[in-house]
């Protein structure tokens, strides 16, 4: 039994719901997909989960034999340089011409239905609601035993910290309702130390340039709202009254911009229509399952370009800035070469109209959600990894991700929620591998194989789209403080770049935050 949002409201428990599926079992005429989907369903709306530690969804038993010695070397095999995950970028061509000669690179295609910012705009929004600081990586860990250093749920925690009382040293002195924010020599930068260290609530924001833009960008988002307010005639705390209006102007652009990019609009809507059925915790007690922190919501990876165009103007001779997103020749400069973060001169900006479209023909797009990574990802500096230690290839570390959690196979999950399951024959390059790895495939994996076949690559599908889009739309729902959950008809009232208020995107949060092109002046 659930609540009209979908939310359980009977006290059942793991135990007495098995008992009394093992006392009726006779009489169940179910096919055995939809028998594990009745007992999956029920076991996570019964199953509680501090909001502080990691979760899980479906109860079903890992994607393979984890006292298998060999398996560790299967999946840093999958995962390699060269390996199945390994686009192949000839990166010798360098990072201007993988941007404007795309056939040099057939094992990544471009999507054209999303443009480079989003890649980068699903990374944020991941360091918002999830940051595994403990749990030991490829080893197994119970979920509920590892904190979760951020609130689950569309809060900006990451950009706010704990407020200006709690955290004063990311906010103005002289202005506290107003974030610190300085410059990079021609544009905005995030507060850095003597050392280059970024003075921000999660340090994951400057593991890339784009990230660190963006975080900047939402700065002076915050501090524009402010004076907004301030010339509104705004009483009392204008700073709460900003956050407020920032939040909840962020939660709708995930919501109606992102998420239907993501997973499609009919998948966005059936969950808002219908309910979500896996993802039921109570109101107040949501937290972040690892089916989605461990694997599904890791389908970004495969968006990243091997390299960008971080502006159009950036160089000292005013031609543009390109980079791969990480080389290894950027190691140790002081203005390195690549798109890395955690350095500052004047040529370190992002100019937004490469990665949202603000009409100007300038837009680039990302990649296709395949099992294709882009080749700089498989090599990562070791000060993009927060833990600082190896593997470097983001694909390994993926993969050892869903031994920590014994996160179940993709196929198991997919029959778990109902829909098709991809078989062993969609997966032909597991094959030499082992391990029966093309029948019981790495959710990571799996879900990015589902949207390739299933979608194109333009989107999620399946399983992914679905446990992405409840997780999104769930935390949304139980959050006591968001516009869905407090005051759902709520429609945005800051200007827009053009066009009546009622309305929010990326493009007007930029514009508004005067990062766009015409406030640059390029």
């Amino acid at each position: 039994m659930s609540s009209s949002n979908g939310e359980p409201t009977s006290g059942l428990t793991r135990r007495g719901f098995l008992a009394g599926v093992g006392v009726g079992a006779a009489t169940l005429t179910l096919t055995p997909a939809e028998a594990l989907a009745k007992v999956v369903t029920a076991q996570a709306g019964g199953l509680a989960t501090a909001p502080d530690r990691f979760g899980r969804v479906f109860n079903l038993p890992p994607f393979a034999d984890f006292n298998a010695p060999s398996l560790r070397g299967a999946l840093l095999e999958m995962g390699r340089t060269g390996g199945v995950v390994d686009a192949k970028d000839p990166l010798q061509e360098g990072p201007i011409r993988l941007i404007t000669n795309p056939e040099l690179s057939p094992n990544n295609l471009d999507n054209a239905s999303h443009t480079a910012g989003l890649t980068f705009l699903g990374q944020f929004i991941d360091h918002d609601m999830t940051f595994d600081e403990a749990s030991p990586l490829g080893v197994v860990t119970a979920p509920e035993e590892s904190p979760n250093s951020r609130t689950p749920g569309f809060d900006l925690d990451s950009v706010y910290g704990g407020g200006p009382a709690a955290d004063p040293r990311l906010y103005n002195p002289s202005d506290t309702a107003k974030f610190r924010i300085e410059s990079g020599g021609r544009f905005e930068d995030v507060p850095r130390t003597a050392n280059r260290t970024a003075i921000i609530s999660d340090p994951r924001n400057d593991e890339n340039l784009m990230i660190s833009g963006l975080h900047a960008a939402f700065l002076l988002f915050h501090n524009r709202v402010v004076d907004h307010l301030r010339a509104a005639g705004q009483q009392g705390n204008v700073f709460e009254a900003a956050r407020q209006l920032v939040r909840w102007h962020y939660q709708w652009l995930v919501l109606r911009e992102f998420l239907p990019l993501t997973i499609g609009q009919s998948v966005v809507d059936d969950i808002l229509r219908n309910g979500r059925r896996f993802y039921r915790p109570a109101a107040g007690e949501q937290f972040i399952p690892v089916e989605f922190q461990g694997a599904a919501y890791r389908f970004g990876h495969s968006q990243v370009r091997p390299s960008y165009r971080a502006n159009l103007a950036g160089n000292a001779d005013n031609t543009p800035f390109f980079g791969f997103i990480f080389d290894p020749a950027g190691q140790g400069q002081a203005d390195p070469v690549d798109l890395r973060g955690g350095a500052r001169a004047p040529r370190r900006f992002i100019g937004w109209q490469t990665f949202f479209d603000f009409g100007d023909g300038e837009v680039r797009p990302n990649k296709r959600i395949d099992t294709k990574i882009s080749t700089p990802l498989l090599n990562l500096p070791l000060g993009a990894i927060p833990s600082g230690d190896p593997p470097t290839s983001l694909p390994q570390r993926n993969l050892l991700r869903h031994v920590t959690w014994s996160i179940p196979s993709g196929q198991n999950i997919a029959r778990a929620i109902g829909v098709p399951a991809l078989e062993a024959q969609h997966f032909p390059e597991l094959q030499a591998i082992g391990h029966g790895l093309p029948a019981s495939t790495p959710l990571w994996y799996y879900v990015l194989k589902e949207a390739e076949v299933l979608a194109g690559g333009l989107r999620l599908a399946g399983a992914g789209a679905r446990i992405v889009g409840e997780v999104f739309i769930g935390l949304l729902q139980l959050d006591q403080s968001s516009f869905l959950r407090t005051n759902p008809t709520w429609r945005p009232t800051l200007p827009r770049r053009s066009g009546a208020t009622g309305d929010f995107r990326m493009v007007d949060l930029l514009t508004f935050a005067r990062v766009d092109p015409a406030s640059r002046g390029q």
